[in-house]
């Protein structure tokens, strides 16, 4: 994308810095704030039943998302990395307290999947380090 000329431009762009910035909360939550830190976050991962991947895979997005998504690498394939565990932590939150974020609910990650998918359809927006390549160009 060449210099942005209009306001509307600097939508992708600022939708990253969000996105990064969610994902960097996120990770100060499970390694300073919650109680018995990323260890018990695991722990309760594995004792709702789910694999031993489910915790790596969601570590791995949240650090992708964190380094790469505010600098502007790669971001249409972080965004897209991200969405099946956006969609995952629904899933996880909607059985257990149901739709609303007041009672941590699903609501937020429905918001941070649709969010994701925005950034998706809207690109890599202006200065991004490494452009998403794009799949329709050789």
């Amino acid at each position: 994308m060449g210099r942005p000329s209009t306001l509307r431009d600097y939508a992708p762009f600022a939708l990253r810095l969000l996105l990064g910035a969610l994902f960097i909360a996120h990770l100060y939550w499970k390694f300073t704030i919650l109680p018995g830190g990323i260890v018990a976050w695991w722990n309760n991962l594995i004792k709702n039943g789910y694999p031993v991947i489910v915790p790596i895979y969601t570590l791995s997005v949240e650090f992708l998302g964190a380094l790469l998504l505010i600098p502007g690498v790669a971001p249409r394939y972080v965004a897209l990395y991200a969405m099946p565990m956006m969609a995952g932590a629904a899933q996880y939150w909607s059985v257990r307290t149901g739709f609303f974020f007041t009672k941590a609910g699903a609501e937020m990650p429905i918001v941070w999947f649709l969010l994701l998918g925005l950034q998706v359809m809207l690109g890599d927006g202006p200065f991004a380090l490494v452009p998403s390549p794009d799949p329709r160009r050789r």
